[in-house]
C-alpha cells in the first residue's frame, strides 16, 4: 500500500500578500539591483564617451588647420591609414552590423572589434570625414553592455536589454538628450513598427541619464543647446501646414540622398584590392570636395552653427546640401568610420534654410529644423527620436511641429530602408 501523499497547502490570497508584505518591508522602493546595474553601465559609458571626445577633440585641432589644395594630400593619407587599421586588425562594421546583431544574435555584440573602430574612427573624423562620433560610440559601449551581461550570465531578452542600455548611453552622450538617446537606440532597430524591444526603454533611459551626467561633467557639452537657432514661437496653426510641407521636401532629400548612397555603394564597390586602396580613393575625393567647399568637410557639429549664423545665397545653400549628401556617402561607403545622422541634420539645415531664403516671410529656424527632423526621419526611420533630440539641440520648445514633420519623413520615405537589416528578418532583408 503506498503511501498517503502530504497534502499541498491551498494557495490562497492570504499567503502571497503576506510574502509581498515581507518584500516590501526589506525594500519599500522600487529601486533594485537591476537599476544600480544600468546606472553603473551608463556611468562608464559615459566616461568612455568622455575620453574618446576629449582625444578626438585633440586630433582635430591638430588636422584642421590643413585646408585647401593640401587636403588633396592629408585626407589620402588619412584614409590609408584608416584602410590599413581596419586591415590588419578587421573590419569592425557599422551601424548595419549592429542592427542586424541585435535582431539576429541575441543582442550579442561583439567586443573584439573595438580596437579597429576606434582607431579607424578618430582617424576617420578627426582628418575630415563627413560621418560623426555616434556609431563608433553605440558599438562600443553596446559591446560593454553585453560583456557585463556575460559575466552576469544573462541571455534572451536580459542579454539584449543590458545592450540596449549601453548603446543608448552612448547615443546620449553625443546628443546630450537623456529621452531621445534612449528613445534612438530603440527606435533605429526597425523601420516599420517603429519600437519593438520596449522591454529595454527603462533600462535604456536610467543608463542613458548616468551617461549624460558623466559626459556633460567631463566635456561641458549637452547642457546648453549645441546649435544656436533663431527664436520661433508656435502662436499660429499655419505652422504645422508649413511643417508638413517642409516634412514633404526632407523626404524627397531623403530620396536623392538615398539614391547617391546607393550609386556610391555601387562604384566602389568596383574598386578592386584590398580595403585600403577603397579608402585611399575616399580620402582623395572627400580631399577634392573639402578643397572646393570646406563646409563639407567634418560631420557639421560645428560647421552647423556656420549655415544658422550666415546669410549663404539659397542656391549656394542647395549646392553645398548636394555636396555634404556626396561626401556623406564617399565617406561611409567608401570604408571611412563613423555615423552620418549629424551630417544628415546638416544637410536638411542647408535645404531649410534655402527654402526660406527662396520665399519671403517663412520663418528660417522652422524651416530648417521640420528640415532636418524629416531628412533624418526619412533615411534612419526614426521619426519620434528624431523630434527629441532636435528639440533638445536646438533649444525649439514648441516641438510638435517637429514631429509632424519628422512623421511627414517617415511615412513618404521608401519602403526599403537605407539600412536593410532594420528589416524585420533575414527574409525580407533577402527579398529586398
Amino acid at each position: 500500500m503506498l503511501p498517503e501523499k502530504p497534502q499541498r497547502p491551498e494557495k490562497t490570497q492570504r499567503r502571497p500578500l503576506l510574502q509581498l508584505f515581507g518584500v516590501a518591508r526589506r525594500n519599500p522602493l522600487m529601486i533594485s539591483r537591476w537599476v544600480l546595474c544600468w546606472a553603473i553601465i551608463g556611468t562608464i559609458c559615459g566616461l568612455f564617451a568622455g575620453l574618446y571626445w576629449n582625444v578626438l577633440e585633440l586630433m582635430i585641432h591638430a588636422l584642421d588647420r590643413f585646408n585647401g589644395p593640401t587636403l588633396m594630400v592629408i585626407m589620402p593619407v588619412a584614409g590609408l591609414l584608416i584602410g590599413l587599421v581596419i586591415h590588419f586588425l578587421g573590419n569592425p562594421g557599422e551601424i548595419a552590423v549592429i542592427v542586424d546583431n541585435i535582431h539576429f544574435r541575441g543582442g550579442r555584440l561583439d567586443a573584439r572589434k573595438n580596437p579597429s573602430m576606434i582607431l579607424a574612427s578618430l582617424l576617420s573624423i578627426s582628418a575630415g570625414g563627413s560621418a560623426g562620433p555616434e556609431a563608433p560610440l553605440v558599438q562600443v559601449t553596446g559591446s560593454f553592455g553585453t560583456w557585463v551581461a556575460d559575466r552576469l550570465n544573462l541571455e534572451g531578452e536580459n542579454l539584449r536589454s543590458m545592450s540596449l542600455a549601453a548603446m543608448a548611453a552612448g547615443f546620449t552622450a553625443l546628443f546630450g538628450a537623456p529621452l531621445g538617446g534612449a528613445m534612438f537606440a530603440l527606435e533605429i532597430l526597425h523601420h516599420e513598427y517603429v519600437l519593438e524591444y520596449y522591454e529595454a526603454l527603462l533600462p535604456a533611459i536610467i543608463s542613458s541619464c548616468a551617461s549624460y551626467l558623466v559626459f556633460a561633467g567631463i566635456t561641458r557639452l549637452g547642457i546648453a543647446p549645441t546649435w544656436h537657432f533663431p527664436s520661433y514661437h508656435l502662436d499660429k496653426i499655419d505652422d504645422f501646414a508649413l511643417a508638413i510641407l517642409y516634412g514633404a521636401i526632407g523626404a524627397v532629400a531623403g530620396w536623392i540622398f538615398i539614391a547617391i548612397f546607393r550609386g556610391c555603394d555601387r562604384l566602389f564597390a568596383r574598386i578592386p584590392g584590398p580595403i585600403y586602396v577603397r579608402t585611399t580613393f575616399a580620402g582623395l575625393a572627400l580631399g577634392g570636395l573639402a578643397a572646393l567647399l570646406p563646409l563639407t568637410r567634418y560631420f557639421g557639429h560645428d560647421e552647423l552653427d556656420a549655415v544658422v549664423s550666415t546669410n549663404f545665397p539659397a542656391f549656394f545653400l542647395l549646392v553645398l546640401a548636394l555636396a555634404k549628401m556626396a561626401a556623406i556617402s564617399i565617406t561611409v561607403t567608401g570604408g571611412w568610420r563613423g555615423g552620418f545622422i549629424i551630417p544628415l541634420f546638416f544637410t536638411g539645415a542647408c535645404i531649410g534654410k534655402a527654402v526660406s531664403s527662396l520665399i519671403p516671410g517663412l520663418n528660417p529656424a522652422l524651416a530648417m529644423i521640420c528640415t532636418m527632423a524629416a531628412l533624418n526621419a526619412a533615411v534612419t526611420r526614426t521619426p519620434i527620436s528624431t523630434t527629441l533630440l532636435l528639440a533638445k539641440l536646438t533649444n525649439i520648445s514648441p516641438f510638435t511641429p517637429i514631429l509632424f514633420a519628422s512623421l511627414m519623413g517617415f511615412f513618404l520615405a521608401p519602403k526599403a530602408p537605407l539600412i536593410t537589416s532594420q528589416l524585420k528578418s533575414q527574409i525580407e532583408a533577402a527579398a529586398d
